[in-house]
């Protein structure tokens, strides 16, 4: 396989050009993440417009990223990989729905972009995340450490939002994580938030937010957005850039994403430091027992869902 040259332009490619991939095409132009930025899918007019339309984005912000239409094999040796194809959720769809179809669909990517550069980094969006991500780590042959999923993140960065605005403070003092299996089962871990290093019961006022409510409300919204819209695909691009950002520049920025826990045979999202290599170490935390009980229900449900789709595939 093929090692990078450290003198090399760094290179992105995302898999799937819809509005998912387009938002986060867009957003990493816009803070000049990459050097290049390739565009693969399956609808070579869709991606050539995209192609015409981004890079019209890049002369006019000045970005200085080259954005242009590849093949699978190219992509396989980018720095990063994001598969954004199956991505888009849409209106009275349930997680497991479409299930196989989808992990068809990201073997079939995986196989097409082999034999990947050995340090490649595989980032995954499509639904349901945790699953999908369970199988391309699996079927890429690339180590766990280079294979995740978005995750919770998103979900954590809205949650935060969220509360920042009950609280009347700027988001980034809140530190609020959203653990586990992505979706209905996800984890609020309230044992752990704090607003600017205070435990959150004791920097707000007991009648500032319902965590019940808010949490729902939080896990509810995508499926809102789609109702208005169609589709979500601003806030995932702007996550999805954000944790790009972190693994080319090597930051070592600790995000809550879906990545292979070995005790469990699977990926979820726990806190993890992100860096060149990918997942540099997973951070835990001082959640309560509840909420890790809360987190072992939701993953041996994956588990058991993973566990019946090999036995039928």
């Amino acid at each position: 396989m093929l090692s990078r040259d450290s003198n090399a332009i760094t290179r992105i490619a995302i898999i799937g050009v819809g509005q998912v991939g387009a938002a986060l095409a867009y957003a990493l132009i816009l803070n000049s993440t990459a050097g290049e930025l390739l565009l693969v899918d399956t609808k070579p007019d869709l991606r050539d417009g995209q192609v015409r339309d981004l890079s019209d984005v890049s002369y006019s912000c000045n970005s200085g990223t080259r954005v242009r239409a590849a093949t699978h094999h190219e992509a396989g040796q980018c720095d990063v990989v994001v598969i954004t194809a199956g991505s888009k959720s849409y209106r009275g769809e349930t997680t497991i729905q479409h299930m196989y179809q989808k992990v068809a669909i990201i073997q079939s990517i995986t196989n097409a972009m082999k034999p990947f550069r050995s340090d490649t980094i595989l980032l995954i969006v499509a639904h349901p995340v945790d699953l999908i991500t369970s199988f391309a780590q699996e079927h890429s042959g690339l180590p766990a450490s280079q294979v995740l999923g978005s995750g919770t993140f998103l979900d954590s960065v809205r949650l935060r939002g969220m509360l920042a605005d009950k609280a009347g403070v700027a988001a980034n003092a809140i530190d609020l994580q959203v653990l586990g299996v992505h979706g209905e089962s996800e984890v609020v871990a309230w044992s752990t938030a704090t607003l600017c290093g205070v435990p959150i019961d004791k920097a707000l006022p007991s009648n500032t937010f319902n965590p019940k409510d808010l949490a729902n409300e939080c896990k509810h919204r995508s499926q809102r957005i789609i109702q208005a819209k169609g589709t979500v695909s601003f806030g995932i691009g702007s996550a999805l850039s954000r944790i790009c950002s972190s693994i080319l520049m090597d930051k070592r920025d600790v995000y809550p994403i879906s990545h292979f826990q070995p005790e469990w045979g699977c990926c979820f999202s726990l806190p993890a430091a992100l860096g060149r290599s990918g997942i540099i170490r997973t951070v835990e935390m001082a959640t309560n027992s509840n909420e890790k009980a809360d987190i072992r229900d939701s993953v041996e449900i994956l588990s058991d869902t993973l566990k019946r789709v090999r036995e039928n595939q």
